[in-house]
């Protein structure tokens, strides 16, 4: 993509958050070979990825673009995350948000994504192949008084080659409970070098999550996903529903997490996930994940440290 079409649809994004709205990517499906929505977001994957209706940290540039206004003034977050399978398979992610705008950058191995040979079946060299780089502006916009929609632009450069994309997403809250809709990748970018291809399919995923207790006590939170479009990946098509629960506990001073995770198409391949956030000061988070189950496309590790106010 032309770096002036880039900023066309920029522009486009930023000023109608609104247009293209996600729903239009249930109408047209597409198939590709990417990463995962748990790849990126401690939090989310100590919740085993269900968070689309929580998405209230500097990581909805990643999750749920709407979620942009959910959490507090000041949102950042440095993260590094480690898959087990393919071996040394990482992902880093830079992001910060205030309410009305977000700033990302999420470098993804290419390695733990199934890419193409020029035959279109899976490349058989799972051998270090570079990194996806993605640097992304989130926007939001309220529409009445229960309902947020956003867009993510994102700009990605992989196999030598240089892409724009758009994620979009809703939150309507009522109360304590929310409905979440994350849409990514609708135009779904395409690169390629050499033998080598790779594609970055559509997903859509929706959410619910319901809130109890008091901030200044102890809070509790469950949520639910599921996916509503299909991903290939390394370990097989992928099409997950995953539930979760996060307690804020000593005045927010710790913060415990757990999930289960599953795929829903093809063999089950169940995960289960842990988590813990320890305050340290200022408002800022140590953050810590693990995820053991039948799933390798989930398996693995991260750390992250968060700041919030």
């Amino acid at each position: 993509m032309h770096i002036r079409a880039f900023l066309h649809l920029c522009i486009g994004a930023l000023r109608r958050p609104i247009a293209g709205a996600a729903v239009l990517a249930l109408l047209f499906p597409a198939t590709g070979r990417a990463q995962i929505f748990e790849t990126i977001g401690i939090r989310a994957q100590g919740m085993s990825g269900a968070f689309v209706a929580v998405s209230d940290d500097a990581t909805t540039t990643w999750w749920n673009p709407a979620g942009l206004a959910s959490g507090g003034y000041f949102n950042s977050v440095i993260e590094f995350d480690r898959v087990d399978h393919p071996a040394s398979t990482r992902a880093r992610a830079f992001a910060l948000n205030v309410p009305s705008l977000g700033l990302s950058y999420y470098r993804l191995a290419l390695n733990g994504m199934r890419l193409l040979d020029t035959t279109g079946s899976p490349s058989a060299n799972r051998e270090d192949q570079g990194v996806l780089s993605q640097f992304g502006v989130t926007v939001g916009q309220s529409v009445g008084a229960h309902l947020i929609v956003g867009s993510t632009v994102k700009l990605m450069h992989a196999l030598g080659e240089t892409s724009g994309d758009l994620d979009m997403g809703a939150m309507a809250t009522f109360s304590r409970f929310r409905l979440g809709l994350a849409a990514r990748n609708l135009r779904t970018a395409e690169f390629s070098e050499g033998d080598t291809q790779l594609e970055l399919p559509r997903q859509v995923r929706v959410g619910a999550s319901i809130r109890g207790g008091s901030a200044g006590r102890a809070e509790i939170l469950g949520a639910v996903d599921a996916d509503l479009t299909t991903t290939p990946t390394i370990a097989g098509d992928e099409r997950h529903l995953a539930t979760g629960v996060e307690a804020w506990l000593a005045n927010r001073a710790l913060g415990l997490r757990a999930g289960v995770g599953m795929n829903t198409i093809g063999e089950s391949r169940r995960s289960g996930s842990v988590g813990v956030s320890l305050g340290l000061r200022g408002g800022s988070f140590l953050d810590a994940q693990l995820t053991r189950g039948a799933d390798e496309a989930r398996n693995g590790w991260g750390i992250a440290l968060r700041l919030t106010f």
